[in-house]
């Protein structure tokens, strides 16, 4: 994980995404995941800010690990990863079209996330040991 920098903050956020298919609908084949692939990374390159280090999928789901920057909130890079990927598979396959006759998207609402970072354990140790003696070269 790399700690990244804007004009007035440095940070290292780097979150675990999971998002469904509507329905739970398995059809995230090995050729549609080569073209959400594609639009996902078109999507981000787009966004400075926004990194994908990870991406894997199940037939029903997508997993990423992703890193987005204090400026963005994370619902805003999500929506916009899940509509951008929807319009684009739906235009890409007829089969996904024809499962998903309405225009709401592929997608289901909502999504999962969690912070990736340091232990709980060392970050714990770390604020213990603020403000504790410092041995510096001074005391000697």
């Amino acid at each position: 994980m790399r700690i990244r920098r804007l004009n007035h903050s440095t940070y290292q956020h780097q979150y675990h995404i999971v998002w469904g298919t509507k329905y739970r609908r398995k059809f995230l084949k090995p050729y549609v995941l080569t073209e959400l692939r594609k639009i996902l990374y078109a999507t981000v390159k787009k966004y400075p800010t926004l990194w994908i280090e990870k991406l894997n999928v199940n037939e029903d789901h997508v997993h990423l690990q992703i890193e987005i920057s204090p400026n963005i909130a994370i619902s805003d890079a999500v929506g916009k990863l899940k509509s951008t990927s929807s319009r684009f598979l739906r235009s890409k396959f007829k089969f996904i079209r024809e499962i998903y006759l309405e225009k709401d998207g592929i997608w289901s609402v909502g999504y999962f996330s969690s912070t990736i970072g340091l232990n709980e354990a060392q970050v714990k140790r770390y604020i213990e040991w603020q403000g504790k003696t410092d041995y510096s070269q001074n005391s000697r």
